[in-house]
C-alpha cells in the first residue's frame, strides 16, 4: 500500500525548538521523526511514499537529495575511501513522491492534492507524521481489510498530564481524575483509507471534521482500540521524552530491531 504522510504543518508548539526546521525533521535520537516512521512502514512492506509537503518543503526535499546511507548502517572502507560496501541499506528500495500542497492547506486539502498519485490504489495508508507506535501494522491492515469499512483510524489513551474536573450543580468538585487514566480516547492517527474516501469530500474541509462526519452518518468509520505504545512529538517536552527512551535502549517503536 501507498503511505500519505502529512509533512506540512507548522508544528506552532515546537517552533521555539525548530523555527529554523520543520517539524518532521526534528530529531529523535539522530534521525528526524519522519526518517523513523517511514522506516517503520518500509518495515511492514509498505516503502511507497507520498509526502505532502508545506511549511520547510525544501528542507525536507534537501534531506534526502543529501541522504548518505553510511550515516546509518555500517560499511567497509577501502582503497583508502575509494570504495565504500554497504552492509545493509535504508531506503535503496523506498519511493517517495514530494508533493507541495501549500503552506496552509488542511490535512482533507493535502489529501485531496495527491489524490492523482494514488489513482490504482483500492486502498492506502495515512499518517500525521508527528507520531510513533509499537502497533502491529500487518494486523492492523488485515483487520480493516476484513471489516470492510471505508476508514479506520488509532483510538489511544489520552496521553496529556491534565486532570478532569467532575464538579455538580453548584459547582463543588466532586473528583479529579488524571486524563491518562480515564476512559477519554483521542484520535491517534495512523489511518488506513479505501480510495472511496474523496468521494466524501469537499474542497477547504479537514478530513477529520466534515468528512468523517458523513462517514459516522453512514456508519462507514471505524476507531481501532490500542493500548500498546503510541507517542506523539507535540511539545519540545514530548522530544526529550523520545530521546530518552532511544538513549536507555527502550524506544518500542523501533520495531525493525526487534526482529
Amino acid at each position: 500500500m501507498k503511505v500519505v504522510l502529512f509533512c506540512g504543518g507548522f508544528g506552532m508548539r515546537l517552533r521555539d525548538y525548530s523555527d529554523q526546521i520543520p517539524k518532521p525533521l526534528v530529531e529523535v535520537g539522530s534521525r528526524p521523526i519522519l526518517w523513523h516512521l517511514m522506516k517503520y512502514y518500509a518495515h511492514y512492506g509498505h516503502k511507497d511514499f507520498i509526502l505532502c509537503l508545506g511549511h520547510g518543503a525544501q528542507a525536507i526535499k534537501s534531506y534526502f537529495l543529501k541522504y548518505d546511507e553510511c550515516t546509518s548502517n555500517d560499511f567497509v572502507y577501502s582503497k583508502g575511501g575509494k570504495q565504500l560496501d554497504l552492509l545493509s541499506r535504508d531506503i535503496d528500495d523506498w519511493r517517495i513522491t514530494f508533493v507541495d500542497t501549500g503552506l496552509k492547506s488542511t490535512i482533507g486539502e493535502r489529501l485531496r492534492q495527491v489524490r492523482p498519485h494514488l489513482q490504482g490504489e483500492e486502498m492506502f495508508l495515512a499518517n500525521y507524521a508527528d507520531g510513533l507506535s509499537d502497533l502491529d501494522l500487518g494486523a492492523y491492515v488485515q483487520l480493516f481489510q476484513k471489516r470492510g469499512n471505508m476508514a479506520c483510524f488509532l483510538s489511544v489513551p489520552a496521553p496529556h498530564t491534565f486532570h478532569i474536573v467532575h464538579s455538580d450543580g453548584d459547582g463543588h468538585v466532586t473528583k479529579l481524575e488524571h486524563v491518562a487514566r480515564s476512559p477519554v480516547r483521542i484520535n491517534g492517527g495512523f489511518f488506513a483509507l479505501r480510495s472511496e474516501i474523496f468521494d466524501y469530500m469537499n474542497a477547504g474541509e479537514e478530513l477529520v471534521i466534515e468528512p468523517f462526519a458523513r462517514l459516522i452518518e453512514r456508519r462507514e468509520l471505524i476507531a481501532v482500540p490500542y493500548d500498546g505504545f503510541w507517542q506523539n512529538m507535540d511539545t519540545f517536552k514530548d522530544k526529550i521524552q523520545l530521546d530518552d527512551m532511544v538513549t536507555q535502549g527502550h524506544a518500542p517503536w523501533l520495531v525493525w530491531k526487534a526482529g
